[in-house]
C-alpha cells in the first residue's frame, strides 16, 4: 500500500520538524510532499526548492493519499472548510493537533480514515518520540510509515491515552531542558566559569542519554556503573532521591501536565 504523495497542512515548528525528519531519513522524497502554508518558512522552502509543491491548487490536494494536520488546534474547523470536495475519500488524514479527538475530525473529514499522533520536535533529528492511536487499520499503518522511521513510536489501545503520553513524551522534553539549566545553574555554584558550566551540563545529559538508547540498559543498572558506595556520585543522589525529592517532584510535574491536557482536550 501506497501512502504517498503526503499534503502537509501547516509547516511551522512542528509540521517544519516533520520534514527535517523526512530528509534526514530519506523515507519520503521531496517530491513526494505537498506544502500548505499561508507564512512559509524556510525548510518548506528549502523542500519546494527540491520538488515539493508548495501552495499547489485545489485541484491538485486530491492526488494526496496521506494528509498530516499540524495547524493550530483552534482554527482547525476554519481550515476544514476549504477542503470541502477537495480530497480524495480513500486517503487517511493524520492529526498531531493537540486536543482534538478523532471522533470530531472523523465527523468533519467523512469518509477519510483518521489517526491521532502526538510526536515531538525531534522527530527533526530522526530521534524523535510519537504515540499513535487509530481505530481504523490503514489509518494506523500510514501513520506508522510516517513516523516509524523518525521517531520511537507507542501505539496506544485507546485514545484517552494520548492525555497520559502527552504529559510524559510531548511535554517531557521541556522537563530536560529544564533539568540541563537547574544543571548549568548548580555548577556555577560550585565555581565553574559559565562556558564550562555550559558545556559540561549539557554534554553530560546527551552522553549519558546515547548510553541509555544504545545500550538498552536499566536506568538503575546505569546508576549503579555510576554511583560506587559512598563516593561522590551516590553523596548527591542521596540528596537527589530523597523523600520529596525528584520522582516525587516528577511525579507531580507529569500529573500536573495530565490534568491540563483533560482540560485543553
Amino acid at each position: 500500500m501506497s501512502f504517498t504523495p503526503i499534503l502537509l497542512v501547516g509547516a511551522g515548528a512542528l509540521g517544519s520538524s516533520i520534514l527535517k525528519g523526512f530528509r534526514r531519513q530519506g523515507h519520503v522524497s521531496p517530491s513526494d510532499v505537498m506544502i500548505l502554508d499561508l507564512k512559509p518558512q524556510d525548510e518548506a522552502q528549502a523542500y519546494a526548492a527540491d520538488g515539493a509543491k508548495l501552495n499547489p491548487p485545489p485541484e491538485v490536494w486530491a492526488q494526496a493519499k496521506t494528509i498530516i494536520v499540524a495547524v493550530k488546534p483552534q482554527s482547525w474547523r476554519e481550515m476544514a472548510k476549504i477542503f470541502e470536495g477537495n480530497l480524495n475519500p480513500d486517503a487517511v488524514l493524520i492529526s498531531v493537533m493537540a486536543g482534538v479527538k478523532t471522533a470530531d475530525l472523523s465527523e468533519v473529514f467523512a469518509p477519510i480514515k483518521v489517526a491521532r499522533v502526538m510526536p515531538t520536535t525531534g522527530v527533526a533529528t530522526g530521534k524523535g518520540v510519537a504515540s499513535i492511536y487509530a481505530a481504523d487499520a490503514s489509518a494506523l499503518e500510514a501513520a506508522r510509515f510516517v513516523f516509524e522511521p523518525i521517531a520511537a513510536t507507542a501505539i496506544l489501545s485507546d485514545e484517552g491515552l494520548i492525555d497520559s503520553a502527552t504529559a510524559v513524551s510531548g511535554s517531557g522534553p521541556a522537563y530536560v531542558y529544564a533539568f540541563a539549566r537547574a544543571l548549568e545553574k548548580a555548577a556555577l555554584s560550585v565555581n565553574l566559569m559559565p562556558a564550562d558550566a555550559r558545556t559540561l551540563a549539557r554534554a553530560t545529559l546527551i552522553s549519558a542519554a546515547r548510553l541509555l538508547d544504545e545500550t538498552g540498559e536499566e536506568p538503575d543498572d546505569l546508576i549503579r556503573k555510576v554511583a560506587s558506595p559512598g563516593g561522590t556520585t551516590e553523596a548527591g543522589l542521596k540528596v537527589l532521591c530523597a523523600d520529596g525529592g525528584l520522582d516525587d517532584l516528577i511525579k507531580a510535574t507529569v500529573e500536573a501536565a495530565f490534568k491540563r491536557s483533560r482540560e485543553l482536550g
